[in-house]
């Protein structure tokens, strides 16, 4: 599922915005990594989650 998603957005984000796009991402038409992250966050606060997703980087 994750994989069709990736793909289908890509797809759709180069048709629309290709002439903009090619300045930024001039090697390869990628904007996804190759794997995904998925899990349950249990009873942790919302102020937790934050600020783990803004020490993502």
């Amino acid at each position: 599922m994750v994989k069709i998603v990736k793909q289908e957005t890509t797809y759709y984000l180069w048709q629309k915005y290709g002439s903009f796009l090619s300045k930024q991402y001039w090697k390869k038409r990628i904007f996804w990594s190759d794997g995904y992250f998925a899990c349950s966050i249990g009873e942790v606060s919302s102020a937790t989650i934050q600020k783990y997703i803004e020490s993502q980087g």
